[in-house]
């Protein structure tokens, strides 16, 4: 069947334009990478009537289903207006015709470990938040990508990400509980940064090397230790993969709140339709920020935003990371 397809509409649809010709894979959005399992049906009957048979689960934590062809992309749009509503407009992502399927593929899919809803280690419930942050920013064509880990343990690999959030316990200690055994001491040293040490018969935290990841809390068998019921964040910004410079994320912002983390990543969005190189539509936050200097991203990350007296604003950043290069597999000459 000949069909003269606009693949940028397709693409932006989220569909991909596979090397089957003829064929497509149509990609699925799940925030936060969880979801009911009553709409596992409808992803298994689109990959049996429509695709190949087969699903595949994204990187992202999304569902690509491949071997659609295209002439049937109208339909299948249809058929998953139940997925939309449940995982996008019952969570107030706004999306104006639900039967068209989804508007936008360039913010990818925000991806989140399982958080505290089973993990111990988790300090806060990581779907939850996801679901916020994609009501803030999708849909939207730029291409961002955000993941959100409950603790420093980085399940979700936050350091390859545009934005990282990594959960952070303000843990709070009480002396009178305290027997002086020292499994906290030697936990933080053997699994964190060793920032607890014990004189005097007392447990002293260092404030500078503290990554709240709360391991002192889990270790602790009198409840000496315990977590804040406020929520606290670390932002990682800036990480990335790809064939031109990859690199780690680093830290921008530490103790801040949830409304903190979502105002940065809008004013982001403005920050990119301000900066980006209109002739490179594709083009990746991390070079836009590489081009106008970090200095003006924190400029419009920060604004309008209210920190708390615990917050801390990274004064400086040098990103680095590595460019490709062939001399360190290559012999010397003799």
């Amino acid at each position: 069947m000949g069909l003269d397809l606009n693949t940028k509409k397709v693409k932006k649809n989220a569909y991909r334009i596979t090397k089957e010709r003829g064929k497509t894979a149509l990609r699925i959005r799940v925030p936060g990478g969880h979801l009911e399992a009553k709409y596992l049906p409808i992803i298994k009957e689109i990959a049996e009537e429509y695709g190949n048979g087969t699903i595949h689960i994204t990187i992202r934590q999304g569902f690509e289903i491949p071997g659609i062809p295209f002439e049937k992309m109208e339909e299948i749009n249809r058929k998953i207006r139940p997925i939309i509503e449940g995982l996008e407009l019952d969570y107030g992502v706004k999306i104006d015709d639900p039967e068209g399927g989804y508007p936008a593929a360039g913010t990818r899919n925000v991806s989140a470990c399982i958080g505290n809803k089973v993990c111990r280690y988790a300090n806060y419930e990581t779907t939850e938040l996801a679901r916020k942050i994609e009501k803030a920013i999708y849909p939207n064509h730029y291409h961002v990508k955000i993941a959100l880990t409950g603790c420093p343990n980085d399940c979700i690999k936050a350091h390859m990400q545009d934005f990282g959030i990594v959960g952070m316990a303000d843990t709070q200690y009480d002396s009178y509980r305290c027997i002086g055994c020292e499994a906290c001491v030697k936990n933080c040293k053997k699994r964190a940064t060793g920032a607890l040490t014990f004189k005097n018969g007392k447990v002293k935290k260092d404030e500078r090397r503290c990554i709240g990841c709360g391991e002192c809390v889990l270790k602790c068998p009198t409840g000496a230790w315990t977590r804040n019921p406020k929520k606290f964040y670390k932002l990682l910004i800036m990480g990335r993969t790809g064939k031109k410079n990859p690199r780690l994320a680093k830290p921008f912002l530490e103790w801040v709140d949830e409304d903190t983390i979502i105002k940065v990543i809008k004013n982001t969005y403005e920050y990119i339709d301000k900066y980006i190189d209109r002739s490179l539509p594709k083009e990746h936050v991390g070079y836009i920020v590489d081009r106008t200097g970090f200095n003006v991203f924190k400029e419009y990350a920060l604004k309008d935003v209210e920190l708390g007296p615990k917050a801390k604003v990274a004064e400086y950043i040098d990103f680095r990371g590595y460019k490709y290069e062939k001399d360190a597999f290559m012999k010397e000459e003799e």
